[in-house]
């Protein structure tokens, strides 16, 4: 069902930014910049640049988690982002400040992996891709919380110039909610 907003009564709501770049750029440590407790689902293991900090929660997946990647991170987002009021509804956590996807690029290889190897005859699924990435950023923005979300780069058709290492239809999926899609380098 629809929503409607009078003029002069639409709601301000979390910025979603997806950020791509190289290994070091410091795409992990952007995570710290955000206000109060980060959630952060980590896909490719990079920690280190947020050790030592006291206000985001990890929920860190390995190749151990690969084939259930899907059912997992919805199972894990879910219990952590969602709670039940006094009320009896479900709400947001009110202690999340910020979700984060620490990188997409990994978890995306991972269900191109859980979507070929379920389909009969072997070949990827890109459109059960394309849809599973558009159905979490759609589930994304209906958090109405901050979310970052980081992919690794690669190079592009032009010597010196890098886009998001994921599936190009894929990526244009997921990144279709975003209000802020960047890249982000190191001066040498």
């Amino acid at each position: 069902m629809p929503k409607y907003f009078k003029e002069g009564h639409i709601p301000d709501v979390g910025n979603m930014y997806l950020i791509y770049g190289g290994k070091g750029t410091g795409k992990t440590s952007l995570s710290k910049e955000f206000p109060g407790l980060k959630l952060m689902f980590n896909f490719d293991g990079s920690t280190n640049a947020i050790s030592g900090t006291d206000d985001i929660r990890v929920i860190a997946y390995d190749q151990g988690d690969a084939k259930q990647i899907q059912h997992q991170f919805m199972k894990d987002f879910y219990q952590q982002v969602y709670k039940t009021n006094e009320q009896g509804q479900t709400i947001i956590n009110p202690e999340i400040g910020t979700i984060v996807l620490d990188n997409v690029t990994a978890l995306q290889n991972w269900v191109i992996d859980n979507i070929e190897n379920g389909s009969k005859d072997g070949r990827q699924n890109w459109n059960l891709t394309q849809k599973w990435f558009r159905d979490l950023s759609s589930l994304l923005r209906k958090t109405d919380l901050p979310i970052l979300a980081t992919v690794h780069e690669m190079s592009g058709d032009v010597p010196g110039l890098f886009k998001p290492d994921m599936n190009e239809k894929t990526f244009n999926a997921f990144a279709s909610t975003f209000d802020v899609v960047g890249h982000i380098y190191k001066h040498d």
